[in-house]
Order: structure tokens, then sequence, then C-alpha cells
């Protein structure tokens, strides 16, 4: 009854559908508004659906500058180990490496690949292509910026900016694994995928001060912690967003992720790693701060929306076509189809 309660408080823990309920009249009529229901679609043009779900990683990542992102390679489920062997050892790519379904979203099927093993292991159940990319270091910040540029425009507005706290535990040098995860105010709602993730560790008493990571994925439903750094939005930043931008050409709305050495460094375009580009469909992510109100995080939502819809106005004057219903429609069911998919084959993976 406690938790249920503690649930009800924390509003960010609620379901994606939960959340957007009291706005998503607001979605209903911007849609009406440009008379086709996917008022998205012509958003960013060079991904598919805008980049709003179901997309691929490597269309995002073929359009980004090379210099701003690891080194990655699309992998297909279909061949044989020694030739991924031979593209990882060409590409400059040894172990540990991260893997993650090209089509994947909300930390599904993310990995870090430490031996040819687990990798063989990833490969023969992952059934989608997948992307291979080197490992940059968990030491390093990881940061996600909302960026927005109107078509004709080469200056665009950041929106948000966080820094991502991934769900970890600090030992005491007296309590177990298992009991710093019980104690933990989000953890403890995930002990039986996080037991299973450190079987080995369960039982054992982390040392005092040690940080022990519980989950190295950025992504709210894995229990990252999300610190709001809007206040550290200034020009600088802008202006190294904007050449990011400009340089992927069509990408008008969406948040970046990146790991990156500092906040300084970020802002001046040193140092960076883009980890993946989220189209249309990006989660305001700078709204989970725990300290933002929920009343505060819907017109946030709903700010972001209305910039949706602008600029699919804009650049559905300049031809880009809106998606029919059917066909978006479509799209959408063969993408919840495959989420759920990759969803199972998730708990079967270590």
């Amino acid at each position: 009854m406690k938790a249920f309660f503690q649930k009800i408080v924390n509003w960010e823990r609620w379901s994606y559908d939960v959340i957007y309920l009291p706005i998503d009249i607001f979605w209903l009529w911007y849609a009406v508004k440009a008379r086709h229901f996917w008022y998205f679609t012509p958003v960013n043009p060079s991904l598919i659906f805008a980049g709003f779900e179901g997309g691929s990683k490597k269309e995002m990542y073929d359009q980004l500058p090379k210099w701003s992102y690891p080194t990655t390679l699309m992998i297909e489920p279909a061949v044989d180990m020694e030739k991924v062997k031979n593209e990882m050892q060409q590409a400059g790519l040894n172990f540990p490496v991260v893997v993650k379904p090209d089509s994947g979203m909300a930390g599904v099927l993310f990995r870090i690949i430490k031996s040819e093993d687990e990798l063989q292991n990833y490969h023969g159940k992952v059934g989608e292509n997948y992307i291979l990319q080197k490992f940059i270091n968990e030491e390093l910040y990881e940061y996600s910026v909302f960026h927005i540029r109107y078509p004709g425009e080469t200056k665009g507005i950041i929106t948000g900016l966080i820094v991502k706290d991934y769900l970890h535990v600090i030992g005491d040098g007296n309590k177990t694994l298992d009991a710093l995860v019980a104690a933990h105010p989000v953890a403890r709602h995930k002990v039986a995928q996080l037991k299973k993730k450190h079987e080995s560790n369960w039982n054992k008493i982390i040392p005092v001060t040690e940080k022990y990571l519980l989950n190295r994925a950025g992504n709210h439903n894995t229990g990252a912690k999300f610190v709001n750094l809007n206040h550290e939005i200034d020009q600088q930043l802008c202006d190294v967003f904007d050449t990011i931008s400009n340089e992927a050409g069509q990408f008008y709305f969406g948040r970046y992720d990146i790991k990156c050495t500092s906040l300084e460094d970020l802002k001046n375009g040193k140092n960076i790693f883009i980890l993946e580009y989220n189209g249309a469909g990006a989660a305001i992510t700078h709204v989970f701060d725990r300290n933002m109100s929920y009343g505060s995080a819907l017109k946030e939502i709903v700010r972001h929306w209305r910039h949706l819809y602008r600029i699919g106005k804009i650049n559905h004057k300049k031809g880009v076509p809106y998606w029919s219903f059917w066909k978006g429609y479509r799209f959408m069911q063969k993408a919840k189809k495959n989420f759920k998919r990759m969803s199972a084959i998730d708990k079967t993976i270590p």
C-alpha cells in the first residue's frame, strides 16, 4: 500500500499514457488544425515517421556529422560471427562494446558486451539488425540536449538540458547488494530484473563509499535520474548544436543524447560523443527532474507540441507530405509489435 501511494505522489514514475492523459486534447487540437492526425510527420523530413517511433538508428547516424558519434557498425543477425569479428577488427573496435537494436527504444536490448561469447549470445537472439558501437567510458557524463530549429533558419534554440545519473547504490561496508537495492527508492521497484542482472554480486557486501552501477542505460524506465540543467543553457551551447543540426541537414526537432567529459567541454564542442538523436517522438526529459511539478511539466510538453505543429506546417508548405492516417497507423502497429517482441527477448539475455 505504501509503494502504491509513493507511486501516486511521484508522478514521473507513471506510464507515459497516464502522464499525457490531461493534455491529449492539445495533441488532437493540433491534428485538427493541420487536418492530419499525424501532424508531426513533415517535421524531420529525412527520418522515417519524423523519428517519432520505430525508426532506424542507422538512418540517424548516417546523417549526423561523422566526427560527432562513436565508431559504429550495423550488424545483420544472419551474418556469420567471423564476419562480425572481422568488421570489428577493421573498425578498430575492441571489447567492451555497446549493442542495441536498430529500431530499439527505452533501453530495451541495450547491452554492454564484454566478450566474444556474450556477443555470440546476443547476435543469436536479437533477431533484427543491430548497432555495434565503441563503448564510451562510463566515467564521462551523459547529457541530453533538446534542440529546435525552424526550416530556413540556421539558428535554433535549446529548450532542455539535463545530466543523467545512472541507477546506482552506494556501499556502506555492511549491507549486501540485495539490502542496498531493497532500501533504494527507485531500485526497490525493480528487484526481479536487477537480481537477474546482478546475480553474481547479489549477496556481496558492497565496500563503503563504492558506487555500484545497477544499470548503465540512461533511460527513465531503467531508473536513471534526470537532473535539470536548463539554467546552464546559453548562446555558446546553442552555437554548438546549431552547427551539428545544420551539418545533419534536416534535423529540426529532437533530443541529442551525448557523452562528454564536462559541461564546459560540451559548451566548447569538445570531446562530444552523440549516442543517439531522437526525433519527433523524443521524450522531453528535463520535465522528469524530480523537482518539477506535474503542472509545470504538462505546460512544457504542450509548448514542445506547439513547435512540432509549426515546423510541420512550414515543411508541408515546402512540399513535405503528411502521412495518411492509415499509413501512420500501420507503421505504429508494426513498431509496437516489434517492441513487444524485443521486450520478451530482453528478458532472456543477461
